[in-house]
């Protein structure tokens, strides 16, 4: 189902959208819905049949036997019919969620600075339940009551007209007040839903940073923070209970008016014989099975428009842009030229300007070092070349063809990222190494981890590569998190490898086997490495100097040193004592 488009407002139309994809469920529970509820209207007819033969002294165990014939097949029918509907609820909820992750996997990285990953995790757990709820609990209720409305108006006012009136009039002042109450449960539910995004986005910022949150002694801090989230989310679910709370007293009061109404009256009617003891109990079934189904609708449509305002939640969700996966340009292979080139690129992150008119070539094979102060603009680079940006003015290409040309993922194909902070994945040593390449043979995975140095690793663990990781890889060090994930990149045989600092966790003599390892991967591929460890700078070919979102000067070790001042005070301030500390 596509997202609604911008700006409409999300109605009815989107509820039963939803229902048709399951239509054929959704027919079956109908059909059975009409089945029972025309067994149900039998009931009354019957029962005054059975009054009536009391009165004549006949035969009662034909009628009675059918009339708990009809009892015992209405209830195995609506409770199959409910069934069905609990299982469109489910399959519904189902295609959203995998609609809604599939979405927020391709969605663009933009958008995730912009929203907070607990409230689109909340929309994918919390709002998809509320819809799974509308769906099997209020579906039924408003086929049944249309059904009963219909088939018992009809006969009440077969049986008594004027009684008919009474109990209608009843009702209609009843959903007078009613409908002013359903307006308001909306909007009440809506902001209940979002409070606890709110709630749940706070979490998940604790605990996936419970280390720094216990080192910060954070602790209390966050447990205030997340409860006022959920005081929050209790009052505005206060606000909707207040209003959903109205709907069964006033519904309650129409169902014993009304009852009481048509007593009185109907005993004034058969003292008068105007209607026969028989009629008046028949009516007064009927009445029941009218008003009682009533009070049911109300609490239906009460629960739709809490569906509404989970459904608008799910819909801003899958309104949010993802990266192209069929665009027609593949990817070119090798050629004449550069294997990637900046052309006087500019990028904002909003009104924030952070490259300004940077243009850089990358080579097919080499070592191209990166380094800047912090904020210079590398890592937006870095993003850039990724992809997870396009930039503002200029173009990125790749071998020639303008990245905005090219499908994104099989654009990455021949790109590799070895982040600074160096994520793992919850799972396996193996599934780690083989995430972008997982059909890797075991000769490659051993290469890879010899190649960086793992192999001790490998040997101390208890399970070898089926050994667990932990969460985001915690039950590694550091240094060893940062080796498991170049030899991720490596795997994938990239075309060029993209590492921000690789080296920043990493003991001196394990510096040096990488920065060795580095030299090896440069002769198959090309490299950009962005570091602040002297030693890593001076093993590339050429360096490139980031100032102020601009590249500064290109060149080697001596020649920067010679001639570029910001070059020389990154050397004699930040690069320069990093190797200091790292051989200290």
């Amino acid at each position: 189902m596509a997202g609604t488009a911008a700006g409409e407002s999300v109605g009815y139309r989107d509820l039963f959208a939803l229902l048709l994809e399951r239509r054929t469920t959704v027919a079956w529970a109908l059909a059975l819905t009409v089945v029972g509820t025309v067994l149900g209207l039998l009931q009354p007819l019957l029962t005054m049949r059975l009054i009536d033969r009391v009165g004549s002294g006949e035969p009662l165990a034909g009628p009675a036997l059918l009339l708990a014939g009809l009892f015992a097949a209405q209830a195995c029918i609506e409770g199959l019919g409910q069934f069905l509907l609990d299982v469109a609820g489910e399959g519904v909820v189902l295609r959203l969620r995998k609609t809604l992750a599939n979405r927020l996997l391709l969605a663009r990285i933009g958008d995730f600075d912009r929203h907070r990953t607990g409230d689109l995790l909340s929309r994918v757990g919390t709002d998809t339940t509320v819809l799974r709820d509308m769906v099997a609990g209020s579906f039924v209720q408003l086929v049944t009551v249309a059904l009963t409305a219909v088939g018992t108006g009809g006969l009440m006012l077969w049986l008594d007209p004027v009684m008919f009136g009474i109990v209608i009039a009843t009702i209609a002042a009843a959903t007078v007040v009613v409908a002013g109450v359903m307006t308001g449960i909306r909007g009440t539910t809506e902001q209940s839903l979002t409070d606890v995004g709110t709630m749940t986005a706070d979490l998940e910022r604790a605990l996936g940073n419970i280390r720094t949150v216990r080192a910060c002694r954070a602790e209390l801090r966050e447990a205030r923070r997340i409860g006022a989230a959920a005081e929050a989310a209790f009052t505005s679910g206060v606000r909707s209970a207040r209003l959903g709370s109205l709907v069964g007293p006033v519904m309650e009061v129409a169902v014993n008016g009304s009852f009481l109404l048509v007593l009185l009256i109907g005993a004034v009617r058969v003292s008068n014989g105007d209607m026969t003891i028989s009629a008046l109990v028949a009516f007064l079934l009927y009445a029941t099975y009218l008003v009682m189904p009533l009070a049911g609708l109300f609490s239906a449509v009460a629960l739709i428009q809490r569906g509404l305002g989970s459904l608008k939640r799910i819909q801003e969700a899958l309104r949010l842009p993802v990266e192209s996966t069929s665009d027609p340009v593949e990817a070119p292979t090798r050629g004449p030229g550069p294997l990637l080139e900046l052309v006087d690129v500019s990028f904002s992150y909003g009104d924030r300007q952070v490259l300004s008119g940077v243009s850089l070539r990358i080579p097919e094979y080499g070592y191209l070092a990166m380094v800047g102060r912090s904020g210079a603009g590398k890592t937006t680079v870095t993003s850039l070349i990724e992809r997870f940006y396009d930039p503002d003015d200029g173009a990125v290409l790749f071998r020639g063809t303008d990245l905005r040309k090219l499908e994104h993922r099989g654009y990455r194909r021949h790109v590799a990222l070895v982040e600074q902070h160096t994520p793992l994945l919850y799972g396996s040593l193996r599934h780690n190494l083989t995430y972008a390449a997982p059909d890797a043979s075991e000769d490659a995975i051993r290469d890879v981890l010899d190649t960086v140095g793992l192999d001790a690793l490998l040997r101390r663990l208890p399970d070898g590569l089926d050994s667990e990781v932990g969460e985001r890889g915690l039950r590694l060090s550091g240094g060893e998190r940062q080796r498991v994930a170049i030899a991720r990149a490596l795997l994938a045989e990239p075309d060029l490898l993209v590492l921000d600092e690789p080296t920043s966790h990493l003991d001196t003599v394990s510096e040096a086997e990488i920065a060795e390892a580095l030299l090896r991967v440069s002769e198959r591929c090309s490299l950009l490495v962005i570091a602040h460890r002297l030693s890593t700078v001076r093993s590339a070919r050429r360096i490139v100097v980031m100032d102020g979102g601009r590249v500064s000067s290109i060149g080697t070790h001596e020649e920067l040193l010679a001639r570029d001042r910001t070059y020389q005070q990154l050397v004699e301030s930040h690069l320069l004592q990093s190797e200091k500390s790292a051989h200290a």
